[in-house]
């Protein structure tokens, strides 16, 4: 009771020192009044936008993408990768053939990839633990395998190269490919 009699009091006090300002009322016609006093209006030297001036480095990122070549049984398909977006996305959106069965929450193997390259495969960070723990799960692992959920594009990276193995090994039903979301 007695926190309700102090928030009201302050409520109160609030409304008081919006209400200062001269009131004016645009419009008959509409149900609430659009209502102008200093605290809603700006005034001339405090204009506002949303719109930016100048690009952010992370729009710059955004922009910038780099050049990946995926190689299967059907041959190889370079694409073009937004920085910043993992090879398990990347290869979904372009249609590769790579299964990501738990859509990159590194509880599987199914995304398993193989560097081609030992230069970029030493560019990329270390594999955490648990990435190891699913790669030791993967069909035909190499020194250079990692789960494509966690190779994620950045500008040192472009012209990767990536092998996807032969087969995954997956708890599902077998010919079953899901779909990305």
């Amino acid at each position: 009771m007695f926190i309700s009699k102090i928030s009201r009091l302050v409520g109160a006090q609030a409304f008081k020192g919006l209400s200062k300002a001269p009131i004016t009322i645009r419009s008959k016609r509409s149900f609430f009044p659009l209502v102008q006093n200093d605290y809603l209006e700006p005034s001339s030297h405090r204009l506002f936008s949303t719109t930016a001036t100048e690009t952010s480095p992370r729009e710059n990122e955004e922009a910038q993408k780099i050049s990946v070549t995926f190689f299967d049984n059907d041959g190889q398909r370079e694409i073009k990768v937004p920085v910043g977006m993992s090879m398990l996305e990347a290869a979904h959106e372009n249609d590769i053939e790579l299964e990501g069965a738990c859509e990159g929450s590194l509880a599987c193997s199914t995304c398993h990839v193989v560097v081609m390259d030992v230069e970029q495969y030493n560019k990329l960070e270390d594999p955490t633990d648990e990435e190891n723990d699913m790669l030791d799960l993967a069909f035909g692992l190499t020194e250079t395998s990692r789960l494509g959920c966690q190779v994620i594009a950045k500008p040192e990276l472009d012209g990767l190269r990536l092998a996807l193995p032969a087969a995954t090994r997956n708890f599902a039903v077998d010919g079953y490919k899901p779909k990305p979301h």
